[in-house]
């Protein structure tokens, strides 16, 4: 059975991203070697990409045109690998290997129930919180960066339903971010 697992970076007052959609400016403050390693140690375990519908159009636009030679495994992980985008406006897409749906649900609980490679939720904190509601993830990875903006997007939705985790690991990086790994406890 693959497991669903829902990576972001955030920064220390919990936004992913900043005042405006797609600031991402912080991921700098957190970038470096060691999260381009584990970047591409996902790319290699991840069996499926799962993207909403939002984040599904910032990362098509950006991985379809990067020419950044140093993103070049990552780069092409992205491209190669299948994903999946919930959308109730998208029908269809023109990325590589990529599937849409308007039942997230359905549709992640019909694939983790298959065997094989790891689900990977990038971003989306929309998409999380609906499936973490559906009882469908299993673990959450998130880089805390060593800074705070003021003002964006918070990861986590403010009316959501009390939940827990059990830490699995907690891992310093050399330029202050830590990645923080957790299991989702069942709920109670």
């Amino acid at each position: 059975m693959a497991k669903v697992i829902v990576w972001n970076l955030m920064t220390l007052e919990g936004f992913f991203e900043g005042k405006e959609k797609w600031d991402l400016s912080f991921h700098g403050d957190a970038w470096g070697d060691e999260l381009s390693a584990l970047s591409s140690e996902f790319g290699r375990k991840a069996g499926l990409l799962v993207f909403g519908r939002v984040t599904y159009e910032g990362m098509k636009a950006y991985w379809t045109t990067n020419e950044d030679e140093g993103e070049g495994e990552v780069k092409g992980f992205m491209n190669a690998l299948p994903k999946l985008v919930a959308s109730r406006s998208l029908t269809t897409s023109d990325w590589n290997n990529t599937t849409v749906t308007a039942d997230i649900t359905g549709e992640i609980t019909h694939r983790k129930a298959e065997a094989g490679k790891d689900i990977y939720v990038f971003g989306s904190a929309e998409l999380t919180e609906s499936l973490l509601a559906a009882g469908l993830v299993d673990e959450i990875m998130i880089a805390v960066a060593p800074v705070t903006i003021g003002q964006g997007t918070p990861l986590f939705k403010p009316n959501a339903e009390k939940r827990h985790y059990a830490l699995i690991a907690a891992r310093p990086l050399q330029n202050g971010t830590v990645i923080l790994h957790y299991e989702v406890k069942p709920a109670a």
